[in-house]
Parts: C-alpha cells; structure tokens; sequence
C-alpha cells in the first residue's frame, strides 16, 4: 500500500521545512510514503528548496495557474505514480502532519473513499464572528447540493483512495475543495469527517484577497457545479417556479376579466407578464431536458478518463512490482529515498 502526500505550493519556501518535518514516516497499513510537491509557479525558489529538504518528487508550473489546477495536476501525478492513497496538504503547516495517520485509517479499514478534516472552524480564534458564521453556511450549502453530511467544506486536509481520486475531476480555476464534494455526493462515494486541531496560522491566505470575493466565487462554484451533474432538478425547479408565476398572473387576469366583464377587462399587464412568465418557462424546460442529456454523456466520458486513470495507476504497479522506474510526464523524481516503515532506524517523524 503506497501512500503518496502532495503539497501545492505557492512562494512557500520560508513554511516548507517546517510541514515536510511534521509528516509521518510510518503509518500502519502502509508500506511507502512518497511526498509530491506541486510549485504553482513560485518565484521564491520553493522548488529548489523541496528538493533540499527531501521531497520525492517535484512538479512545477512554469506560471501561477491557481489552487484548483495544482490540485488537479497533483492527484493526476499521484494516481501515474501508483498511489494506493493520497493526502493532500497545505505547505502553511496550518494541518497537523500527525492527523494524517489518523485520516488514513477509514480508507485502510475499507469504510470510506474520502475522509476530511473537520477543523471545527467555530474553535479556530483567528476566525472572525463573520469567518465562522459564513463557513457554517457555506458548508451547509454544500451539505444540501452533495447530499453528503460534510460539516467542513473548505478544509484542504483530505485523504483519497485511488478509486475516489480517478473519479474526480475539478472544472473551476478557483477551489477543489467545493466542487470535489458535489462531485463525490453524485457519484455515490462514502465521505467520512475526521475532527482535528489546527496549528496557529503562519500567514494570510492567499486564496482571496478579501471575504467578499471569496463568497462570491464560492456560490458561483457551487451553483456551476450543481448545475453541472444535476440540471434536471436544477433548471427544472427554476421553470416550474416561472410555469406558477406565469398561472398565477394569468388566474389573476382572467378573474378580474370575469368579475368586471363586460364594462372593463383591466390589468393586462398580468396577462402579457404571465404569458411571458409561462413561454420562458418552457425554454428553460427544454434547457433542462438538454442539460440532462449532456450530462448522461458527461458521466460516460468521466467513466471513461476514470477507468484511463485507474489503468495508469495499475500500470505503475506492474513497473515498481519489477523493480522498474515510474516516470510521469513534467514530474520530476529526485535522489530522495522512499520512506518505508521496515527499513533499519525509521521513525515516526522526520528529525
């Protein structure tokens, strides 16, 4: 069982030391930990830097390409790697590298595809009132789109089985953490929350420049992701909604017309606004219909790229299973040896 643990990183080299020592070199159930650096396009040398440090294998973007693409580009590399499991983690050390063996564990025990951190935003003091008030919200949002019982949306500390990471894939430039859980809740993947305690923050986050801004790319993503794996129900409550208030003018219309006839008609503008109402109605109808069918061939290409991605990660294992070097395409392997909990002075920590 491989484990591989992927870092993005953005100009982190003053906060990378300090999250690769707090990472487990021996988990239970383990056999190899690999660590994957993704560099976002630093400017700061961080990628030189993982390599000091002893990182196992290094992806950089040439340019900053945004949170969402080096999470993507990382569980991408890891399944090519052969990864059995995959954590993904900040390089702020704002995650405790000793829960990762604690979120492995439901994977290992075969009752989860997914397990996420619950930071229990509510105790985190730097969080303002209007932080935690949104995050509850926020979460709850996602709770209701995924169907799933997540109860920390945001939290960047999650652990994947192999089958969980080829099935996911993230379409926005801005977060993985929303759209993946929407994804997941449609594809019938287990979820399982595991509370942790987070370490004092380092540094601002450089996601979003203010709350405001990350609200509101927030509810885009979410409404796109909805909208994207379930139009039917999405678009369709929005025409039934315009079919009850285009009725609703029209049954207004035609009572006073009656209680009036024949010495006035009046309010005409209820009749040729439900009208309308009923005719927008019925296009957004036909847009969920078409929604509907372009995502039954949605899902039979991700069944596809999944089972493309499932097949790279057996092909990996043939190889390390010969003694054979792995290689993917824009990674880079460094001198750095696995770890493996029976080899000779292994420990639980870096020193």
């Amino acid at each position: 069982m491989k484990l591989i643990i992927q870092i993005p990183c953005l100009n982190e080299r003053e906060h990378l030391a300090l999250t690769l020592a707090a990472l487990p070199r021996q988990i239970p159930g383990i056999t190899a930990i690999e660590v994957l650096v993704i560099d976002d396009g630093s400017t700061d040398g961080t990628a030189e830097r993982a390599e000091e440090l002893g990182v196992h294998h290094i992806l950089r973007f040439a340019r900053h390409r945004g949170l969402a693409a080096a999470y993507a580009a990382g569980v991408d590399a890891c399944i090519r790697l052969g990864a059995d499991l995959i954590v993904n983690t900040d390089a702020d050390n704002q995650y405790p590298g000793a829960e990762i063996p604690r979120l492995c564990a439901p994977i290992l025990a075969g009752r989860a595809d997914i397990v996420i951190g619950d930071r229990r935003t509510d105790t985190i003091a730097h969080f303002s009132p209007l932080k935690r008030c949104l995050q509850r919200w926020g979460s709850s949002v996602v709770r209701r789109a995924s169907g799933t019982a997540v109860t920390d949306a945001t939290s960047g500390l999650r652990a994947l089985s192999r089958r969980a990471a080829a099935s996911l894939f993230v379409h926005n430039r801005f977060t993985y953490t929303l759209e993946t859980i929407i994804q997941a809740g449609d594809a019938g993947l287990v979820l399982e929350d595991l509370p942790i305690v987070t370490n004092p923050t380092t540094r601002p986050s450089r996601l979003f420049r203010s709350v405001s801004t990350y609200v509101r790319r927030s509810v885009i993503v979410i409404l796109r992701a909805h909208a994207t794996y379930w139009p039917l129900q999405t678009f369709g409550a929005l025409a039934l909604l315009l079919l009850l208030l285009g009725l609703l003018l029209g049954a207004r219309f035609v009572y006073f017309y009656i209680d009036r006839y024949p010495y006035e008609s009046g309010h005409t503008e209820s009749l040729l606004v439900g009208v309308g109402a009923v005719v927008l109605a019925f296009l957004i109808a036909l847009m969920a219909l078409l929604g509907d069918l372009i995502a039954a061939n949605r899902r039979i290409s991700e069944e596809v790229l999944t089972r493309l991605r499932l097949a790279d990660g057996e092909h990996a294992d043939a190889l390390r299973a010969r003694g054979l070097p792995v290689a993917v395409a824009g990674v880079r392997r460094t001198a750095a040896a696995t770890w493996r909990p029976n080899e000779p002075g292994a420990d639980e920590r870096a020193p």
